[in-house]
This record gives structure tokens, sequence and C-alpha cells, in this order.
């Protein structure tokens, strides 16, 4: 926390200010946020917190899906947290970290004629299933893909530059 934050903002909002907190990290859902936030001791409400996640999923709003349709997920637990708010039906996301491919004459991974949008974000527990999902989803669904940010590199550590979302 920099030092004056709970004071200032408390000032903006004596001065009858809106503030809005805005992230494009879609690791985490508003919920998620908040719960940071009341850790550090901010009083914030949820409505003032805009993250990539509640984005994606607010585009389903605005673009609904036909009855019977879903969403497939690469990411981790902030965006199926929103899109479960909108109630849009989604699969993948932390549900798929633990599978796998192994490659061999045959193989191939069959996939829900249903999914007709890919929300990809931020996933530290990406694996190639989820990859192969998500592309045959969009080649032979014609799945829309949404990306929750387009950062082509992230700072995960201190240590180097990690692979972003984008």
């Amino acid at each position: 926390m920099i030092p004056g934050v709970p004071e200032t903002l408390d000032k903006l909002r004596a001065l009858g200010k809106k503030m809005f907190f805005v992230t494009n990290n879609s690791t985490k859902s508003r919920a998620g946020y908040l719960k940071k936030f009341v850790s550090l001791g901010l009083t914030v409400e949820a409505e003032e917190i805009f993250s990539s996640s509640f984005a994606a999923a607010a585009y389903f709003e605005q673009n609904p899906l036909n009855p019977g349709e879903k969403v497939y997920v690469i990411g981790q637990v902030g965006v199926g947290e929103e899109l479960d708010l909108m109630n849009v039906p989604w699969i993948g996301g932390q549900h798929d970290v633990d599978k796998t491919i192994d490659l061999g004459p045959g193989v191939k991974v069959d996939i829900d004629k249903d999914v007709k949008a890919v929300v990809v974000g931020f996933d530290s527990k990406i694996n190639y299933y989820k990859l192969q999902y998500a592309q045959l989803a969009i080649n032979e669904n014609g799945a829309k893909f949404i990306a929750t940010n387009c950062d082509a590199v992230t700072n995960l550590t201190d240590a180097q530059k990690w692979a972003g979302n984008g």
C-alpha cells in the first residue's frame, strides 16, 4: 500500500468524486479484488471495480449467446466467476488444468459443438489441451475469440518478463 492512499480516497469521496479501480488482470473477479482491497484496509464498492474478467463477461450481456450455447475459458477463476454472475454458461478454465494430450496415431480432442465463444485470460496453468480445444472451437465451430487483454509480456516475478495473455 502506498502511504496516504486511504486518506486520499476518503478525501476524494468527501468531495463527491466517483472512483473506479481498473485492471486488465483477469485472474480475479470483482469479488476477488474487493477482498484484496478490504484486506488492505480500503473501503471500496464492488461497483467501483472494473476488471478485464468483468469486461469479458459483460460482452455477453451486450452480445448474448443463443440458448444452449456456451463459452470455453482459458483463464483463472476470475473469468468463470464473472461469467457465472452474468449467467453465461461456460466450460474449461480451472476445470481443464489437469487435462493432457498423449499424441499418437488417431489422437484427437473432441469438442462441444455448442461452444460459440472462447474467452482467454491469463492462465498460469495453461496446457496444450486448452490451446487445442480453443483453436478447434474457433476454427470448427466458428466461435468468437475474446481476449481479456493483449499484453505480450507480464511481470509475474522480479526476475524476468513472462509471456502475457496477448
